[in-house]
């Protein structure tokens, strides 16, 4: 009833359509993840889906209908929606849907009806009729139902297998009752007899039989959330042996017989996984208590699913007071575990067990599926990565078709088991081969899907009633509640093969599904079966199948041997290159010659025409050879050209002569142009397109005849301007000249893109372009390759805007000759020159796709890209900013941030966070070292504050419009990265700034080598909004920050400046401490540090006056005393600095009179005549803090001066500063 998986690839259509889901409006309306919330089960025969959520149901029936082509197809039609609770207060909490067999001798496998078993979270389980009407109420024990599982009848498949018993099992948090299969049959059918015999009389009167079960109160486990009932298993001797002796110890008793045992596996926490082994005959069956409760809520239930139509109803009072009374719920017999799987911090969530019931799949909290063997115990294979994993069973019998190439063809029929994992959060559907097979498919599919399976079948059949029967189920399916499509995997035998014979099966089961194709043949599925064999003898089987069968039409086997023709073609091309030798070969014997002028032209056309070949293939022949030898026809252009056009011409003369209509397109020169616009060969193909326009102009204007002759001369006086002469007096004429126009276009551009890059460059092969790879690549291809030039030529932003905008002057030269070694700089210079021509050839006639804020855009994105590939190269990244800064819009600059954040830095943005945040953590979590994260942090901050000015800006200009070229307006492949920019959403200005604002605390810990926890300076909310998408709205920190916090973030800025200044020149050694030599742009020694630290103590609520109050010490402390009285002129609170540079000067002065090593007979005299007070506060000093003591006495006495400017007279400390201003003048006229 569907697609089968042909191979081990994806197929394009890998499941199969079973139904089409009719949902309610009320839930067609709400969001995709509805059904997550909602318990779901399907009958295996998928007749039947039964959705609850709460109290509610619907049944879903399968039902066929008509669509709007007249095609009768089998949708699930809501059949009975309505309360299933009956105690107040219970939800359904499982249910399942289990069809019954039917007993009539004529049954051929349909369910006679199929009966719906809900759990409640009351602990009733209730079992429903397909129309919603209650047959049987059970209160097995005082908890809710977590899972409701059943087992049916499966035919033993080898001689000794133990024949399985059907049963219903029923999980409790700590309880398991399993009810016999065959009770459970008849009651069901007792019930629905006296159900339906009641409704005919109007009787209230229904006794159900009482039910067999058994109760296990499962031990020694924590929590148990799923299980499945394994059924009857017999222990080998050995296995008896050694489990009597791990019990019993070694003087244990051995029983002759190993015991029948049913093995139940449950799964949850403490141990992970529980293995129990119930001992047949342990416990007794024990009866259900029905008489009463049952009874009555029976009744009820008909009662009221009747009363609407029977007209009879019940005393309220009576209901109530039978309702109140709760049937006896007999003890549970307790069973100990045996051993299990442990595991504290996993926890187990759900269990699948195999239609073998020898293995089972177990999914956890940590995203694991394990695979478990539960003969052994043990767990054989685990797979990482499928958090919230829905698993499913897949077995698949040997087909005869199959079986005849097998090496095991003697030997009973062979069965492939395989594991079907569901991973929502990924949206795909993997198919695995047991038990340590490969993924043998995987199928991508909604993230909001549910996968149904159920590992049953029909209850109620046994050995005898099954022979002969086909039963009609489906193992497993997929719903998909956002089209409401019911869709099932179908995975053919030979994909578990392993053996050299595994693709001849593959192929004859592809040749079998032909002949099923063939029945309602259509094309395509036809021929995508016919190229997907691969044996030479099969493919020639099925196509034989295919042309001698009669209800094929004979267009479908045209179009089908041609597509097998053109693929074997291909093969002979890619493996022995014979095709195109063969190709090439005809060509250069039959046209060569003549194009070179070495055969006459009328001899040719008279064999050509004698031989019978087709004209289309000879202009085939003509052109493939024209264009494969492109550079001896360039070698010879005036000969070749008049020849070709000689050519041309009698090979159009030799096709059957149509009536031309001047507004249609000629088939015959269709086929050229198509060539032309396909080659990658340009320069050939543009002299080619040339002179098909002149043939093709002469043959349309040859009414005119007067016009003939001036025509032909203009073409021979300047081949190059015909285009731009002729006017498109027909539709092919106007063909031709947009062709022209696209090919001189794609010339001038494969001209630029093929010159050789520089030394030292990136470097990469230079890409092929043609009409087709320009067109196909969209309105964005043009600008793609130019920017793919840009980096394997190692262009700069700056060199590339100066190309764009023409503004090439003599300081650029002159910056250029003084670079340039003397012994290269004619030749770099011719080199560089050219290839600036080339490329302003290119940007003149791209005027549109090479707009500035396009190609920076596409730039920008390409450096990105490369950037992506090898982070180590911080270079590229840098670049792409720059580019980006280029961008003279602001819409464009918004949305290419927007998707550089999104893509390709938030996600290294937030390891590289975290990774200084836990310093444990290896850098292969970032892909970068110390370097290239420094320059990533940087880059990071200059895109966000990009960002933040762009989204300030959109509101003040309106949003381009972009445009291409008119004869480039066919393109149709994606949208440019400017029209992507374009439509992305705005962002959230707050969020951005706060992005930034964790980017620059990450730059300057890193550039300064700092030691710091930078989640630590922010508060939970900060913490909670980091790393969210830019679009979003977050709750933002606000209001007065925590004190202690406050705190550490002015201690790390502080550290910052400390570290700046320490990283400027010495003084001593250069021109710093002048103030007049310039501070590089970037590094740790940049000059706007300072102000960087500023404002982000604007923004983290710290004293900007005491930043600056700090840098000024600071740099006084490094002798770099002009820059410092610079930033002195902003500090606000001038008492607090002078006391603090009061204490520097007192350093300096202690170091010059008593610690420096050139002490003078004047210094000691001027120590002695110091007034008592301040010789001892000088002697307190200590100047080893000071990082630069030898500083000279005129800076000093320059501090002093300002220190008096700055401290008012009625300060405390200025009396000192005079003292220290007469030693310092002292001093220094001594020196």
């Amino acid at each position: 009833m569907g697609l089968s998986q042909v191979n081990g690839k994806i197929p394009s259509s890998p499941l199969t359509f079973l139904f089409a889901l009719q949902v309610e409006e009320e839930t067609a309306g709400q969001s995709e993840p509805w059904l997550q919330d909602c318990v779901v089960s399907l009958s295996p025969c998928a007749d039947l889906l039964v959705v609850a959520h709460e109290h509610k149901a619907v049944f879903l029936s399968a039902k066929w209908r008509t669509d709007e082509s007249g095609r009768e197809e089998m949708t699930l039609a809501v059949s009975w929606t309505g309360t299933l609770n009956t105690e107040e207060g219970e939800c359904v909490s499982s249910s399942i849907c289990i069809p019954l067999a039917s007993q009539k001798r004529s049954s051929t496998g349909r369910p006679d009806w199929t009966c719906v078993v809900v759990g409640f979270t009351s602990g009733y389980v209730r079992f429903y009729t397909e129309n919603g009407v209650l047959l049987l109420a059970q209160l097995l024990h005082e908890d809710s139902v977590l899972r409701l599982k059943c087992r049916t009848y499966e035919i033993p498949r080898h001689p000794g297998v133990t024949e399985q018993h059907e049963e219903l099992s029923i999980l409790y948090p700590a309880a398991l009752v399993t009810i016999d299969g065959f009770s459970l049959f008849q009651s069901l059918r007792a019930c629905r007899n006296q159900v339906a015999r009641a409704a005919a009389a109007g009787s209230d009167m229904i006794q159900p039989p009482p039910l067999a079960y058994k109760k296990w109160g499962l031990q020694d486990m924590d929590t148990i959330v799923d299980h499945s009932s394994v059924g009857i298993m017999t222990l080998c001797v050995f296995d008896q042996m050694k489990n009597a002796s791990i019990l019993g110890g070694f003087n244990a008793s051995v029983k002759g017989s190993p015991p029948a045992m049913n093995q139940y596996v449950t799964v949850g926490g403490g141990p992970y996984t529980g293995f129990y082994y119930a001992i047949e005959g342990s416990s007794q069956p024990l009866l259900s208590h029905v008489a009463l409760a049952v009874a009555s809520k029976l009744t009820s239930a008909l009662f009221s699913a009747a009363s609407g139509w029977l007209g009879w109803s019940k005393n309220k009072n009576e209901e109530e007071a039978v309702q109140k009374q709760k049937p006896k719920v007999e003890p549970a017999t307790p069973l100990g575990i045996r051993f299990g799987l442990p595991d504290s911090r996993r926890h187990g969530e759900s269990i699948s067990l195999s239609p073998c019931n020898t293995l089972a799949g177990v999914t956890d909290d940590f995203g694991r599926v394990t695979l478990l063997d539960l003969a052994r115990g043990i767990a054989v294979r685990m797979w990482k990565g499928y958090r919230d994993a829905q698993l499913g069973w897949l077995q698949v019998s040997e087909e005869q078709g199959d079986r005849e190439f097998s090496p095991s063809a003697s030997l009973p029929r062979r069965h492939a088991l395989f594991l079907i994992i569901y991973a929502p959060r990924r949206g795909i559907l993997e198919v695995w081969a047991m038990q340590q097979g490969p993924r043998v498919g995987a199928f991508t599919v909604g993230k909001h899907c549910r996968l149904l399976y159920a590992g049953y079948r029909l209850m109620g059949v046994n050995s005898v009633t099954s022979q002969g029967w086909q039963l009609h189920t489906q193992q497993v399916c997929l719903l998909d509640p956002t089209n409401g499509a019911l869709r099932t995997v179908n995975i053919p035998f030979h994909l578990a093969l392993s053996d050299k014979k595994s693709e001849r099966a593959k192929d004859m089961h592809l040749l079998k599904r032909l002949t099923t194709i063939l029945r309602n043949f259509l094309e395509r599925e036809g021929k995508n079966v016919l190229l997907d064999i691969k044996h030479p003898a099969i493919k020639k089987q099925a196509l034989e199948s295919l042309l001698s069968h009669k209800n094929v039409p004979v267009s479908c086997l045209t179009n089908i041997t041609h597509t097998v023709f053109d693929t074997l073609k291909q093969q002979a091309h890619y493996t022995k290159g014979g095709l195109c030798s063969c190709v090439s070969f005809a060509g250069n014997f039959l046209f060569w010659d003549c194009l070179c002028g070495k055969c006459p032209l009328h001899k040719v056309c008279d064999r050509l025409q004698q031989a019978g070949i087709s004209p289309q293939q000879l202009l085939s022949l003509l052109l493939s050879m024209w264009l494969q030898r492109e550079k001896e026809v360039l070698q010879k252009p005036n000969e070749t050209v008049r020849n070709l056009h000689a050519l041309l011409i009698a090979l159009s003369n030799m096709k059957v002569e149509v009536s031309w209509d001047p507004q249609s397109i000629s088939p015959w020169w269709q086929q050229v142009r198509t060539t032309c616009i396909q080659s990658h060969n340009v320069a050939a193909a543009l002299l080619a397109a040339l002179v098909v326009l002149k043939s093709q102009t002469c043959t349309h204007i040859h009414v005119s005849e007067k016009h003939r002759t001036h025509r032909l001369s203009r073409f021979y006086v300047c081949v190059c301007q015909l285009q731009s002469e002729w006017e498109a007096v027909s539709l092919e004429l106007e063909q031709w000249v947009v062709c022209v126009r696209q090919l001189e276009d794609v010339l001038v551009l494969q001209t630029l893109l093929l010159v050789p890059p520089s030394q030292g460059a990136a470097g990469g092969t230079a890409a092929q372009c043609s009409i087709k790879t320009l067109l196909e690549g969209g309105t964005g291809g043009i600008a793609d390759n130019v920017s793919k030039w840009v980096f394997r030529h190692n262009l700069s932003p700056e060199r590339l805007k100066e190309i764009v905008q023409k503004k090439e002057g003599k300081n650029m030269d002159d910056k250029v000759e003084q670079q340039a070694g003397e012994g290269r700089k004619e030749e770099r210079e011719k080199s560089q020159e050219d290839t600036e021509r080339t490329a302003d050839t290119v940007h003149c006639r791209f005027p549109h796709s090479l707009s500035p804020d396009l190609l920076f855009a596409h730039c920008c994105w390409e450096y990105v890209v490369q950037w992506n590939k090898d982070p180590e190269e911080g270079r590229y990244l840098c670049w792409a900013v720059e580019h980006l800064k280029l961008v003279s819009s602001p819409h464009i600059q918004l949305g290419i941030s927007t998707m550089m954040w999104s893509t390709f830095v938030v996600k290294r943005f937030s390891a590289a966070t975290f990774l200084i945040e836990k310093v444990n953590l290896v850098h292969t979590d970032v892909g970068m070292g110390d370097k290239a994260m420094t320059s990533f942090l940087g880059c990071c901050v200059q895109l966000l504050q990009i960002l933040m000015e762009a989204d300030s800006a959109v509101e003040e200009v309106s949003a381009p419009e972009l445009s291409v070229e008119e004869v480039w307006s066919g393109a149709d492949g994606p949208a440019s990265i400017a029209e992507l920019a374009l439509e992305q959403r705005g962002v959230h200005y707050p969020l951005v700034q706060h992005h930034c604002l964790l980017a620059s605390l990450l730059h300057a810990a890193m550039t300064f080598s700092l030691k710091m926890k930078p989640l630590s300076l922010f508060d939970s909310k900060g913490k909670n909004a980091f790393f969210r998408d830019l679009t979003t709205i977050q709750l933002m920190p606000s209001g007065d920050m925590d004190p202690g916090l406050v705190s550490l973030r002015q201690e790390f800025l502080l550290q910052v400046l400390t570290n700046w200044v320490q990283a400027l020149d010495d003084p001593s050694s250069s021109d710093s401490g002048t103030g007049s030599s310039p501070l590089p742009s970037s590094g740790p020694k940049a000059g706007w540090w300072p102000s960087l630290c500023l404002e982000l103590g604007s923004l983290l609520q710290v004293n900007p006056d005491i930043l600056r109050r700090h840098l000024v010490c600071e740099l006084y402390n490094q002798g770099l005393d002009l820059r410092a009285e610079e930033v002195m002129l902003e500090v606000e609170d001038k008492d607090v600095l002078g006391s603090q540079l009061l204490v520097l000067t007192g350093q300096r002065l202690c170091y010059s009179l008593l610690h420096s090593q050139s002490q003078t007979q004047a210094a000691m005299e001027l120590l002695a005549r110091l007034p008592p007070t301040l010789c001892t506060w000088l002697k307190a000093m200590d100047p080893s803090e000071l990082r630069c003591p030898l500083v000279p006495l005129s800076q000093t006495s320059r501090l002093v001066g300002r220190l008096i400017e700055i401290l008012p007279e009625n300060h405390a400390q200025y009396v000192l500063a005079l003292h220290l201003l007469e030693a310092v003048e002292a001093l220094t006229t001594e020196d």
